[in-house]
């Protein structure tokens, strides 16, 4: 496979990636608009909740997350404009800026939201307290993602298709 092929592959991974990914997060906020705390006396209904959430977000969104970052990347060091779009320099600054955004969603999904998560769904050991506490995190850190999500989409879009509009 030439780098050529490889970038239209890199492409096609990244958009597909990017779906599924930033489209879990408006399906999260879209199924469960606002945070209900559970009740810390009902441990009843609070496992079923977390049973719940364990079987609609097992983990292929947080991989999208990484082949979204790889292959976008990939693409950049292709074009030649790695180094200019990090460093947000000149015509890349746009689309930099959308990275940048996008490694901090990236970062926050796998070192402030997963780390939490676990212990939520129960593959961490964790108290019922620790859990209801951890629970108000990941709802916290999922809408944080969200709402990044429309600067970094539409930064990374312009700056690549419109550079010169800024």
């Amino acid at each position: 496979m030439t780098l050529a092929e490889l970038d239209v592959v890199a492409r096609w991974l990244h958009v597909l990636a990017l779906l599924v990914w930033i489209g879990h997060n408006y399906a999260n906020v879209i199924q469960r608009p606002r945070y209900r705390p559970v009740d810390p006396l009902d441990t009843a209904a609070t496992e079923a909740l977390f049973m719940q959430a364990a079987q609609r977000e097992h983990g292929t969104f947080r991989y999208a997350s990484l082949v979204v970052v790889a292959s976008g990347l990939y693409m950049l060091w292709y074009r030649g404009i790695l180094g200019a779009t990090l460093s947000l320099s000149g015509q890349s600054a746009v689309l930099g800026l959308g990275v940048w955004i996008g490694l901090l969603m990236t970062a926050n999904l796998w070192f402030v939201l997963w780390p939490h998560q676990k212990k939520v769904l129960g593959f961490v050991p964790a108290s019922h307290a620790e859990r209801v506490r951890c629970s108000r995190i990941t709802f916290l850190s999922s809408r944080t993602n969200t709402i990044l999500s429309f600067p970094a989409v539409f930064l990374m879009i312009a700056g690549a298709h419109a550079p010169t509009s800024f």
